[in-house]
């Protein structure tokens, strides 16, 4: 018998971050600053959340839409936190993670065809998630303008077909964020053009140099946006696998649809956890964050010294640095550290194009401090041959 794989699923590759990193199995006295997954273990209160919902039994299928405490709890959290309501019975949909809610919103909305506007470089899921969904991606290039959309960047990209537009923001790879006066500018020219946004914003509390902004809170875009979040990263749960997206009654039903039909429901003790983190997680998030602060502003130091080039992190956990001026492609760089100083970053051409992001490396700060002084070491030695 011949097996048939699909001629859309031959056509996407692998994810190349998870590509690369199965060449890291089985390495001795490797370091990683690789996989963007915090080096924190859970918050114990979080973690014991979980725990006695199990003990008290919970271990059933929940509703669809997720339980109805914890969706009132990020009613209250975003209305106190950003100012912003929404509607826990029509307007909050519980995921399991954020990478299902974004999935979820591609499918719900378009039709085969239709253009979803990616600026890049960008999570590796984006593109070919919207493929998968019939949609045509297409990147927008943020290089030459310090790797943020901007509204004339925007409006250049658009056509008659696009329908989507992705914002991610503190972003992956590169760490860069928005300030209020830029998302309007972007905003302006999303209501002109009639788009409706899907705004990953899973960082949104690692943003270390000016307070966050949601996108959906820039008027007149909250009826346009598809809000996505969760608490894998700044509540250090990315094994907890719990995310939620707020919308439009319309497309939440729409999304909620698919999920019945795919993933049924959240894990109900991590939606128990997902509350206590809402409720009583704030001061481990402060704690964490100040961590990575200290992480940040040593290693951007060091690979100034190094003369690396590279956007300014102003949030999440990520750098995006230029290799060109060793000579090497990021790929050929990645490789040859791994093999010749046991350190492992990502390949920039596994966040986009390859032609923009071939000069690029992505270091991830999720180590120990120690290991990170080890790493920046190494790749110093390396350097000087």
């Amino acid at each position: 018998m011949k097996i048939q794989i699909s001629d859309q699923l031959q056509s996407i590759p692998p994810s190349g971050i998870r590509e690369f990193f199965d060449l890291v199995l089985g390495m001795e006295d490797i370091i990683s600053l690789g996989i963007g997954e915090p080096d924190f273990v859970t918050p114990w209160n979080i973690c014991e959340a979980g725990i006695y919902a199990l003990e008290r039994g919970f271990t059933s299928y929940t509703s669809n839409q997720g339980i109805e405490s914890l969706r009132r709890n990020i009613s209250g959290y975003l209305s106190k936190r950003y100012k912003i309501k929404y509607d826990y019975k029509d307007n909050i949909l519980i995921t399991v993670g954020t990478s299902e809610g974004y999935d979820l919103a591609i499918r719900a909305i378009v039709n085969p065809g239709d253009e979803v506007l990616i600026p890049e470089p960008c999570y590796v899921s984006y593109y070919q998630v919207a493929k998968l969904a019939g949609a045509k991606p297409k990147y927008i290039p943020t290089k030459d303008s310090n790797f943020k959309l901007t509204a004339e960047g925007l409006s250049r990209a658009i056509t008659k077909k696009s329908r989507i537009l992705v914002l991610n923001y503190p972003a992956n790879p590169t760490g860069v964020s928005f300030k209020e006066n830029e998302l309007k500018k972007i905003a302006k020219v999303v209501k002109q053009h009639d788009l409706i946004v899907l705004s990953d914003e899973i960082y949104s509390e690692l943003s270390y140099d000016f307070d966050h902004t949601i996108f959906s809170a820039i008027p007149a875009m909250k009826e346009r946006t598809v809000y996505i979040n969760g608490f894998s990263k700044a509540y250090a749960m990315t094994g907890w696998r719990i995310g939620y997206v707020c919308g439009p009654k319309d497309i939440i039903q729409g999304m909620n649809k698919i999920h019945q039909y795919t993933m049924l429901c959240a894990p109900i003790m991590s939606q128990m956890a997902a509350s206590e983190a809402l409720l009583r997680g704030e001061s481990a998030v402060k704690a964490m964050n100040r961590e990575y602060i200290k992480r940040r502003n040593y290693v951007t130091e060091r690979l100034g010294q190094l003369k690396f080039d590279f956007p300014y992190p102003e949030g999440a956990f990520y750098i995006f640095a230029s290799v060109k001026h060793t000579g090497l492609s990021g790929k050929e760089f990645s490789y040859r550290l791994l093999n010749e100083k046991k350190v492992a970053v990502v390949p920039g051409v596994a966040f986009g194009s390859s032609e923009n992001n071939k000069d690029y490396i992505r270091i991830c700060y999720t180590t120990e401090f120690e290991k990170l002084k080890s790493a920046l070491d190494r790749i110093e030695q390396f350097l000087k041959g």
